[in-house]
């Protein structure tokens, strides 16, 4: 899979010339490397993101590329701040949005009887919900323009699960079975409409590595092998769909 998804990648620079996409949570990690896969496919990259300060550095690396990159100040997790956005992209941007992927997640690893309400509701709040207020406001756009896409990045975790990850767990859980839900309705409203969900197993990136320092990295894939998943969901011809893709380490072991 990752092969084939890397000389998609390879083979895709200029595929979404033109085209109109916003990432959320963009700024770093799999988001940053995502970012830079669409911009250099030709997408102008909206880097909607809470870290104003990275996201304007990844911008300005992008533009010296001869790219197109603006950051957004975004916070998923408040819907009023979300449809704010969105209504602001609708007056100042440049076109309506082609392109919807859903990144930003955040996770705090403790056994769940040392949880507390605003940890889970933090995460739920990011991974879950966050993702859902952004599709609410997306959706109906692409349907009524006839076209657009949809990735949610999903985990391993939304189909098995370990220890100390219950609020994740649950939000990536609810995640993938809103975006089938979604994936099935834009079947019958709109046969433009793309969603796909894209499982990432393990990666080499802050998410991780911030929170367990000691991580063997052997055992993690780089984020850019995900990112060439998300062009490779992006570049289908039109007369096809991926509703889900999969891409783990060779070492991983919470798949299947």
């Amino acid at each position: 899979m990752a092969n084939t998804a890397h000389e998609t990648a390879t083979t895709a620079q200029g595929a979404l010339q033109g085209k109109h996409a916003l990432v959320t949570g963009g700024a770093r990690g799999l988001g940053a490397a995502i970012t830079r896969r669409l911009a250099r496919a030709g997408a102008l990259v909206h880097v909607a993101d809470i870290r104003r300060e990275t996201a304007e550095d990844l911008c300005a690396e992008l533009k010296e590329d001869g790219c197109r990159a603006l950051y957004t100040e975004l916070d998923v997790r408040d819907p009023a701040a979300v449809a704010g956005a969105f209504r602001e992209l609708d007056e100042t941007g440049p076109q309506p949005l082609d392109i919807l992927v859903n990144n930003a997640a955040v996770d705090v690893s403790k056994p769940i009887e040392h949880l507390s309400a605003e940890e889970v509701t933090r995460v739920v709040g990011t991974n879950l919900l966050g993702p859902m207020y952004t599709c609410l406001e997306v959706y109906r756009r692409m349907v009524d323009r006839g076209g657009g896409h949809i990735v949610n990045i999903l985990s391993t975790a939304s189909c098995r699960t370990w220890t100390e990850a219950g609020p994740y767990a649950a939000g990536k859980a609810g995640l993938r079975a809103f975006t089938h839900t979604l994936f099935k309705e834009a079947q019958r409203d709109c046969l433009g409409v793309g969603v796909t969900g894209v499982v990432a197993g393990g990666m080499e990136t802050p998410f991780v590595l911030d929170r367990f320092p000691d991580a063997d990295t052997s055992l993690l894939q780089s984020p850019e092998i995900v990112a060439d998943t998300v062009l490779y969901a992006l570049s289908v011809p039109s007369g096809s769909v991926v509703p889900e893709l999969v891409v783990v380490p060779r070492s991983e072991s919470s798949w299947p």
